[in-house]
């Protein structure tokens, strides 16, 4: 009797297009709003708690199975991101918790830029793509933080344009990844770094 060995194959589809999409086009609209063009809404907080938080933190447990550790983190952290921001802002309206002053705010937003930050330099291994997305990132967080601590309005609409680019550049990302799969070539740069 022979034992036979198999090979598990990875056919499942890749997560990233799904994870930068969710986070794209939730930061867009989240810093639409910033930027004062219309008033927080249950809009934002759908998109922030399924295509920003659990779209992401799908496609970050599918990056796991592709053994992508950046992936894995990036995804499911900012899945995470995303719920913990909807529940900040909804859980004080439900009478569970007293809202986190602006104080508050400002260090969990400077938390989640600094953590960012360090996924920034883990991008300059990746792509020109997602370092366009993890600095604009880095700078959008540290810019609300500093809105939040300074109370400076002016700074807090800065934040929103600055968000809109990022978000936009996440998108520009996923889409890109999604493209260029489909069609086998590059169809939109993303600045493969060479190993």
């Amino acid at each position: 009797m022979t034992v036979q060995e198999y090979a598990l194959q990875d056919r499942s589809a890749n997560p990233a297009p799904l994870g930068l999409l969710g986070f794209g086009m939730t930061t867009v609209l989240l810093n639409i709003h910033n930027a004062g063009v219309f008033e927080m809404n249950s809009m934002v907080f759908a998109m922030g708690i399924f295509y920003g938080g659990i779209a992401q933190i799908i496609a970050g447990l599918m990056e796991s199975k592709k053994n992508n550790s950046f992936g894995f983190t990036a995804f499911i952290s900012y899945g995470f991101f995303w719920l913990t921001l909807v529940g900040l802002l909804v859980m004080p309206k439900l009478g569970w918790v007293a809202a986190a002053s602006e104080t508050a705010m400002a260090y969990y937003l400077m938390m989640w830029g600094i953590f960012t930050f360090f996924l920034f330099l883990g991008t300059f291994r990746i792509s020109v793509a997602l370092q366009v997305v993890f600095g604009t990132l880095v700078v959008l967080f540290f810019l609300l933080a500093y809105g939040d601590a300074s109370g400076n309005a002016t700074i807090k609409t800065l934040a929103g344009y600055e968000g809109i680019i990022c978000g936009a550049s996440a998108i520009y990302t996923g889409m890109a990844s999604l493209l260029n799969e489909v069609y086998g070539k590059t169809v939109m740069p993303l600045g493969i770094v060479k190993a």
